[in-house]
């Protein structure tokens, strides 16, 4: 599968159209802060994602209780939880992403591909402590300037992630006021994963920003690797969702350092 970028602009701007994110809630934030919770982890800091289905494994996990996998996740030690809005391709909602806000405390990433600000809104209804924003879709210029996104977010009190994949990416999201930021090993156009990708990008970096290595992590050996690469947090997803067990897979990752 290539191209897969537009495809999922294209399905944000369905979702979008189909007033997905038109939210009427007003749901407060996490009283933690997840950059003191990842300075301040003595074990692997893990931010586990709740994801049903993705473009390239398809259905992952049979769509159940989100609320009981969050909780799951957060026994196994999770400092933080990802969640899927994005209703196509990852069966993702905004009505998931509340249940689990409204009964955890836990910092909550805001897992979507944001290509408008109605999108940056509906995360501040949604109680969301981060937001994505995808490096790639600017520097190809599908979106205006990433940092007009940024400060937009920053005026709703939403922090920022941004996730690169290349070299180039990375730098720039390094110029920009993001708050965290992060690697994706996953090649969004080709779908194709290297955990290398982490290693390669940080090769030579003054470890001045706090780093999150994003995709292909299934085992504890992955979360040392990628930890010998100079990452500080970890963001699982799709290995953790195939889990039998979820609880105790998570553990498994958190007491890999």
């Amino acid at each position: 599968m290539k191209n897969v970028l537009q495809k999922l602009i294209q399905n944000s701007q369905k979702a979008i159209d189909e007033g997905i994110y038109e939210i009427d809630k007003k749901l407060q934030k996490s009283p933690m802060d997840l950059v003191t919770l990842i300075k301040n982890n003595s074990h692997a800091p893990i931010i586990t994602e709740v994801k049903f289905s993705s473009p390239s494994l398809g259905k992952i996990r049979t769509i159940s209780d989100p609320l009981t996998i969050a909780n799951s996740m957060i026994r196994g030690g999770a400092i933080g939880l990802s969640v899927l809005t994005q209703p196509y391709l990852f069966d993702g909602s905004p009505e998931f992403f509340a249940k689990i806000r409204q009964n955890v405390n836990v910092p909550l990433l805001m897992k979507d591909v944001i290509i408008d600000r109605i999108q940056i809104d509906a995360a501040q209804k949604l109680g969301a402590d981060y937001i994505l924003l995808i490096e790639s879709l600017f520097d190809k210029k599908y979106l205006k300037e990433i940092d007009e996104y940024v400060d937009y977010a920053h005026k709703k009190n939403l922090k920022v992630l941004i996730e690169s994949h290349t070299k180039t990416e990375f730098e720039k999201s390094l110029g920009t006021n993001a708050d965290l930021i992060g690697i994706n090993n996953r090649n969004l156009d080709t779908l194709e994963i290297d955990t290398k990708t982490t290693k390669a990008i940080l090769d030579g970096f003054d470890k001045s920003r706090i780093i999150l290595s994003e995709s292909g992590i299934e085992s504890p050996k992955d979360i040392q690797f990628l930890h010998g690469c100079g990452a500080c947090a970890f963001l699982v997803g799709s290995s953790i969702m195939k889990s039998d067990n979820i609880e105790a897979f998570v553990s498994q990752l958190v007491n890999a350092i």
